[in-house]
């Protein structure tokens, strides 16, 4: 370190660092490297994935609640730990969704692509409700198939959810959170009259 101030780099790093962390902690979902870059008005990913792992580090070394992780597709979030989710889930501000609808979309989810009439036939005639508002959200979109719909989650799913983009690894994610609730996802269909 060079006499009366820190290295030429060093603080610019710092500042670099400084605003991925605050832009991980505004946006509330993962951030890719380009969006960091745009930040930082750099076009050096780079640079902005040794700033941003550089962040992932310091939280690392932490002993507080929040972590700071690079996802398997190269993107960065900022989270709770898992530890203290289960203590605190109660003060979270209400869901966005209904448990129908949050069962609609996790089937959708786990078996995209998938035409509509098969979700209608799962999840019973509500689901056509459920639909609208996860499209409403930008949670799904459905392409016109014939007589049906095909429907599929898009990225702001994926981010909400902290899930991967690639929908086999998405697959697999879900699959591995779905047995460690202990709820698998099995294809029903509800009796008649049965609403959630």
């Amino acid at each position: 370190m060079r006499e009366g101030g820190a290295e030429p780099g060093e603080e610019e790093a710092r500042h670099a660092i400084n605003l991925i962390e605050a832009a991980l902690y505004v946006s509330g979902r993962p951030l890719d490297l380009t969006t960091l870059g745009s930040i930082l008005r750099t076009r050096s990913k780079g640079r902005v994935q040794e700033w941003a792992r550089m962040l992932v580090e310091e939280y690392r070394d932490r002993a507080g609640a929040l972590e700071v992780i690079e996802l398997d597709d190269g993107r960065f979030t900022m989270q709770l730990k898992p530890v203290h989710v289960a203590r605190v889930r109660r003060l979270a501000m209400r869901p966005l969704l209904t448990r129908g609808a949050l069962k609609t979309l996790a089937y959708i989810a786990y078996r995209q692509p998938v035409p509509q009439s098969r979700v209608a036939a799962a999840r019973g005639e509500q689901s056509y409700d459920h639909i609208r508002e996860l499209e409403r959200m930008g949670l799904i979109v459905g392409e016109k198939l014939g007589k049906t719909r095909v429907l599929r989650t898009t990225d702001i799913y994926a981010d909400y959810f902290n899930l991967s983009h690639d929908i086999r690894v998405m697959k697999r994610q879900l699959r591995a959170m779905f047995e460690a609730m202990g709820k698998p996802l099995e294809e029903k269909t509800p009796e008649p009259g049965h609403k959630e």
